[in-house]
């Protein structure tokens, strides 16, 4: 192996010209920028969490009888959360606001974050968006939306039997 073949440029007629892409360095090349990119988003989202970004956790649940979804807003008030439904999709929005101030002998600390979210989560056909019910009770946001009864009706239960 000589030297010219692990770089990745030639010339051809006075300019420079790229080598096949099948090229050892070229590869190297790819990997070390995809390792980059990496780290760099990872240092993106650690800033947007440090700015008060949220994203809820979700959890859905399907029962026969309804969808139930429960979000975890830990530090929210009711008053910071808005939801709408259709028969389509659950919206869960709402806007996070928290400012700590203290102070002692020598030593002064302000902190305030804020971050909006919106969550869409996709709804199985057959619910009944106006009879949706939501709780809020210590940080967790629980959605209770009900099937139509000819939903409920059209579920068949299915004997598992022994091969």
């Amino acid at each position: 192996m000589q030297i010219r073949d692990l770089i990745p440029w030639g010339r051809r007629e006075g300019a420079l010209a790229r080598e096949g892409e099948d090229s050892p360095v070229l590869a190297l090349q790819r990997d070390l920028n995809r390792v980059f990119d990496n780290y760099w988003k990872r240092f993106d989202q650690a800033v947007a969490g440090f700015s008060g970004a949220v994203s809820p956790r979700v959890d859905v649940c399907e029962t026969d009888a309804a969808v139930e979804v429960t979000a975890e807003l830990p530090g929210m008030d009711e008053k910071e959360i808005d939801l709408s439904v259709t028969e389509d999709a659950l919206v869960i929005k709402g806007e996070k606001k928290s400012e700590r101030e203290e102070s002692r002998k020598g030593f002064y600390l302000s902190e305030r974050t804020y971050g909006a979210f919106f969550r869409s989560i996709p709804l199985p056909p057959g619910v009944e968006p106006d009879k949706a019910d939501a709780q809020f009770k210590r940080g967790v946001l629980t959605i209770t939306i009900p099937k139509s009864a000819e939903t409920k009706a059209k579920a068949k239960k299915i004997e598992v039997k022994p091969a």
